[in-house]
């Protein structure tokens, strides 16, 4: 029995020209999670941000501000749905608040030892998505 290859051929053509758009997108939508997302609710002081800044990967060098939303990822990935409203150009806010802890760096070096301070509360979420999904917060807003 004799197999042609035109139908694999294909099917694995087809493969690389899918494939590569959706790994990019769930790579910067982990990214994203990376660098923002911890549903912990617990002690959130300075020394979580510390941790939590290490832990990540996001230093060295010293990033300045970052913010972690405490929350689930479904909450969250709805913003850019029915959960969210559109916000300036290509931002989603979040229709309800967020338990967020905000980490900002101690001193202006960019090099370690990079030490925080913790400030937490809640407050509507701004972010930009990418085929419904969540790629980017933006730092920039604190509302009420």
């Amino acid at each position: 029995m004799a197999m042609s290859l035109g139908p694999l051929l294909l099917v694995f053509v087809l493969g690389l020209v899918v494939i590569p758009p959706t790994l990019a997108e769930n790579e910067r939508y982990q990214h994203f999670l990376n660098q923002h997302y911890d549903a912990k609710k617990g002690s959130r002081d300075d020394e979580y941000c510390e941790h939590m800044m290490k832990k990540r990967h996001l230093i060295p060098p010293c990033k300045a501000v970052n913010t972690f939303i405490h929350d689930t990822k479904k909450k969250i990935n709805a913003i850019c749905g029915e959960s969210g409203s559109p916000f300036g150009e290509n931002l989603r806010i979040s229709n309800s608040r967020f338990q967020v802890t905000t980490c900002k760096q101690k001193g202006g070096s960019p090099r370690p030892p990079c030490k925080y301070r913790a400030s937490k509360g809640f407050r509507y979420i701004v972010i930009a998505c990418e085929d419904g999904w969540p790629v980017h917060f933006d730092e920039s807003y604190i509302g009420p």
